[in-house]
C-alpha cells in the first residue's frame, strides 16, 4: 500500500484498545460499564451497515451494544418519550440516533433531547456549543476523527495552516472550532467563497466535506500537504456503485504528502471515536454521581 495513503485502522485499533483497557479496569474493580443503545426509525440497509460497524467497535472494547428499530411511522412526541426513558435508565451509558429519519422526524429535536452526558455522538447542541470553549470530551465524532487523523501524519497543529472545505454544523464548523482550540490558523470555505482553490494551495492540511465526488483535485492543494477525505459519495461506474470521496485520490497522491482513502481513511476512526466518547460520558456521569443510584 502507498504510504502516503493515510489509511484509518492503525488508529483506530489503538482507540479501541485504550477503550478496553478502560472496561478491563471497571470489571476489575467491580464496576459496570453501562450499554451503548443505538435507535434507528425504520429499516435501512446502510443504516443497518453503520449499525453493525458500531457493534463491532462495542464489542472489541467490551462495550455492551444494544440494537432498537423504531417502527417508519413513529411520532415526534413518542420519540422524545422514548428518548427520555433511557436518558432515566441508570444502565444507559450511551445514546446513538441513526440518521437518516423518516421525514415527519425533525433530527435536531431529537438530537437536542437526547442528555448532554449520553450523547456519545456529541450532536446535542450542548456538546456542540461547548467546543467554542475549548470543551472537546464529547465532540461530534466524525470531527474528532478528521483532527486525529492530522495528528496522525506528525504535523503540529499549533501554527499549522488549514483550509475546512465544508461548513456544516455536524462536521465542518466542529473541526474548524476543535483545529483553532489547538493552535491552528483555519480558513472555513463553503458554497460562497469565490475561489476555493486559492485559499487550499496555500494550506499545510485540507480537510474537504462537501458530498461532492473528487471534488478537491491535485491542483488545488499544495505540494506536501495532509489532505483528510470526509467525504462519502456513490457513484454508478461500468462495473456497478463504487464508493468515493470529496477528493481525488489517485491525482492527489502525486502531490499531497498524505491522502486518506475512502472507504477506509476518516470512517473507522469515526467509530471509535463514538466508543472513547463513551468513555468519556462514563466518567462525567460518575463524576455527576449518577452511576451510584
Amino acid at each position: 500500500m502507498d504510504r502516503r495513503l493515510l489509511t484509518g485502522k492503525p488508529l483506530r485499533e489503538r482507540i479501541l484498545g485504550e477503550v478496553a483497557a478502560f472496561v478491563s479496569d471497571l470489571q476489575r474493580s467491580g464496576k459496570q460499564s453501562g450499554r451503548i443503545v443505538s435507535i434507528a426509525i425504520g429499516e435501512s440497509e446502510p443504516v443497518a451497515v453503520y449499525i453493525r460497524n458500531q457493534a463491532r467497535a462495542a464489542k472489541s472494547a467490551g462495550l455492551p451494544f444494544e440494537e432498537l428499530v423504531w417502527p417508519e411511522d413513529i411520532s415526534q412526541d413518542e420519540c422524545k418519550r422514548r428518548i427520555s426513558e433511557l436518558n432515566e435508565a441508570p444502565d444507559v451509558l450511551g445514546i446513538i440516533l441513526q440518521r437518516p429519519v423518516p421525514k415527519q422526524i425533525n433530527v435536531r429535536s431529537l438530537q437536542s433531547a437526547i442528555h448532554p452526558l449520553k450523547d456519545i455522538e456529541g450532536m446535542n447542541p450542548a456538546s456542540i456549543g461547548n467546543i467554542v470553549y475549548n470543551d472537546l470530551a464529547l465532540a461530534p465524532c466524525t470531527a474528532a476523527a478528521s483532527v486525529a487523523l492530522i495528528n496522525e501524519t506528525g504535523l503540529k497543529i499549533n501554527g499549522l495552516e488549514v483550509v475546512m472545505i465544508g461548513h456544516s454544523e455536524i462536521v465542518g464548523k466542529p473541526a474548524a472550532f476543535m483545529l483553532m482550540s489547538a493552535g491552528a490558523t483555519v480558513t472555513v470555505c463553503h458554497h460562497l467563497t469565490r475561489s476555493v482553490a486559492a485559499h487550499s494551495r496555500r494550506a499545510d492540511a485540507v480537510l474537504v466535506a462537501v458530498g461532492i465526488p473528487k471534488f478537491l483535485t491535485a491542483d488545488m492543494v499544495k505540494p506536501g500537504a495532509a489532505v483528510i477525505d470526509i467525504g462519502i459519495n456513490q457513484i454508478n461506474g461500468p462495473d456497478g456503485p463504487t464508493i468515493v470521496g470529496d477528493a481525488d485520490t489517485e491525482a492527489l497522491l502525486d502531490v499531497a504528502s498524505w491522502v486518506t482513502p475512502v472507504p477506509g481513511g476518516v470512517g473507522p476512526v469515526t467509530v471509535a471515536m463514538l466508543m472513547r466518547n463513551a468513555v468519556a460520558a462514563h466518567r462525567m456521569q460518575d463524576a455527576a454521581g449518577w452511576l451510584r443510584k
